[in-house]
């Protein structure tokens, strides 16, 4: 039996090596189609929805003083642990951060393709996924959870029996919605986080009927097969994606607030991807005629930037975007969005020596997103 699965394995790890590159080329160019005005119409009304009509679309929570503590995690893609569960390797560490976010009273967004559902059945995910809806009905139980649709879980919208599942899975009715917004203050200013999936408006997966037949029937056999992840650790090196892009420039123009958005799967902090951070930080140091400063990071550039990119100016940007990542990178790391005391910060929990390890990322204090938007 073994020496039969042998040419089947020697098959598909040369498959690998051919295909790894036009795969992963392949999922990049075809992951979004984004349009930046139906983005921008699409935030605006679901925002104007929620503050309007809160309860609807989306909740409304009110946070001052610094009196809640969220935890923002997306991107799960929950499978049916097989060679096209992105998860699967991921699910340790996810486990271990609710562990950790629950024993510290947080409150929990699960801000959408918390379960992959355009690859799997319903009853597949439930199946396999036990420990995590565990985890996530402690959040429940304490009335400290919120869940949020995406395109590949967009099912606990628009289908009729989303409620009754639901309850199957953690035991009681929960709501679903498309975003949440939290009211709290800075500086005694009123200030607003604006959360969403962050789908709206894309091509490819706003309700793309094409899109979804493409990942069911092509995509996860093939990926299953090659056992091919295209979730590249969270600190990779590109700069942002044109639908983060775009994300940016609907929130740089709406003033006391900040948008934070899943979908891409590329963690943005203060509107920047780690490498055009590096980048920011090189050009200071440079001004500054910090040698010794320059040499590391111009270090830290040559790792993580292609050779030949253009490298745009990112002085001007304003801290107004941020992107919680995703829960299934190819390295089996997790990251997420903190936000209590005034502060925002970007984490990730990897996996060292056979333990599960919380590392803050990057931090800032929500005090200075606080900038009005520029002329349009």
């Amino acid at each position: 039996m073994l020496s039969a699965l042998l040419p089947f394995d020697c098959m598909r790890t040369l498959l690998q090596k051919l295909l790894r590159r036009p795969v992963l080329y392949l999922a990049e160019k075809f992951a979004s189609n984004p349009d930046a005005a139906r983005i921008y119409d699409a935030l605006t009304q679901l925002r104007k929805e929620i503050r309007e009509d809160p309860g609807k679309k989306g909740v409304v929570l009110n946070a001052d003083n610094g009196e809640h503590r969220f935890i923002v995690f997306s991107d799960q893609h929950k499978g049916a642990k097989n060679g096209a569960d992105d998860f699967a390797r991921a699910e340790i560490n996810y486990l271990a951060a609710l562990d950790y976010y629950d024993g510290l009273g947080f409150h929990y967004i699960a801000l959408g393709d918390c379960e992959e559902l355009w690859e799997n059945s319903l009853e597949e995910v439930k199946k396999h996924n036990k420990p995590s809806f565990e985890r996530e009905k402690k959040f429940i139980d304490r009335n400290a959870f919120i869940k949020i649709f995406g395109n590949h879980d967009l099912y606990w919208d628009n289908d009729p029996f989303a409620g009754f599942e639901l309850k199957r899975i953690y035991g009681q009715k929960i709501p679903i919605y498309e975003g949440v917004i939290i009211k709290t203050e800075v500086n005694n200013k009123p200030f607003e986080i604006f959360l969403t999936h962050g789908h709206q408006g894309d091509k490819v997966s706003d309700g793309n009927a094409l899109s979804k037949f493409f990942i069911a029937r092509i995509w996860a056999p093939l990926q299953s097969y090659l056992r091919i992840n295209p979730n590249t650790p969270a600190y990779d090196d590109h700069l942002k994606t044109a639908h983060n892009k775009i994300m940016y420039e609907w929130s740089a123009r709406q003033p006391d607030l900040i948008l934070i958005t899943g979908h891409t799967h590329q963690p943005v902090f203060e509107s920047l991807t780690f490498l055009e951070r590096l980048f920011r930080s090189l050009g200071q140091a440079t001004l500054d005629k910090n040698t010794k400063l320059i040499e590391q990071l111009q270090q830290q550039i040559n790792i993580h930037h292609w050779p030949g990119n253009l490298v745009p100016d990112f002085k001007g940007f304003q801290p107004s975007y941020f992107n919680s990542g995703c829960c299934c990178f190819n390295d089996g790391d997790i990251t997420g969005l903190e936000i209590e005391n005034g502060l925002i910060r970007l984490v990730k929990w990897k996996n060292e020596n056979d333990n599960r390890k919380r590392v803050v990322l990057e931090e800032i204090a929500l005090d200075r997103c606080l900038m009005q938007p520029p002329e349009c």
